[in-house]
């Protein structure tokens, strides 16, 4: 009898273990699991779009937009290959939102007297206005609550979205640390899996 309560309390559905049979796993968790799992993600998706759409509403930028005006106030006179560096896209993606920034006057570019090969770019005066009355991209409040973190869970979390997007066929899309979704990535340049 007591066997029979120990395998009712096992498999929490009131199996009765046979002996030399094993116990079927309990998958009610696992759907369950994986409903959530899934919630998460779509949340975390949706915080990104509502902040991306903010941002384009307050201020008629993307998310990449942002970054590299940003990039280009804090750095000075700045060449494109170390604007590419700094938020982690390709030169020509970087190339192609100073052509839309240049064409909205947000930024000039200017050949170096020094280097002609080398073009610095700067804001101008209304792009530093706009910069200054932007939101701060979403990704700048999520790095300071990560590195709050202790290093063990900063890790557990690291690991489990590689996992994820593994998971997801995601290991060879191309992505820069730039949280933003949308049209931003054909408008941009960004690279999609095709």
């Amino acid at each position: 009898m007591a066997s029979r309560e120990r395998a009712h309390s096992v498999t929490g559905a009131g199996a009765e273990s046979s002996p030399g049979r094993a116990l079927a796993p309990d998958r009610s968790n696992a759907v369950n699991n994986y409903e959530q799992v899934l919630v998460a993600l779509r949340r975390v998706i949706r915080a990104t779009d509502l902040h991306s759409k903010r941002l384009s509403k307050h201020a008629g930028l993307t998310g990449p937009q942002l970054l590299i005006m940003r990039t280009i106030r804090d750095l000075g006179e700045v060449t494109i290959g170390t604007i590419a560096d700094k938020v982690s896209l390709s030169q020509a993606t970087v190339t192609t939102i100073l052509d839309r920034l240049e064409h909205r006057k947000l930024v000039y570019r200017v050949r170096s007297t020094k280097d002609k090969r080398k073009v610095h770019a700067h804001l101008t005066e209304a792009g530093a206005e706009l910069l200054a009355r932007a939101p701060n991209p979403l990704q700048e409040d999520f790095i300071k609550k990560f590195q709050s973190l202790d290093e063990w869970e900063q890790t557990m979390i690291l690991a489990a979205l590689q996992r994820v997007a593994n998971m997801m066929d995601a290991d060879d899309i191309d992505a820069s640390p730039v949280l933003t979704v949308g049209s931003v990535l054909n408008d941009d340049g960004w690279k999609e899996k095709g």
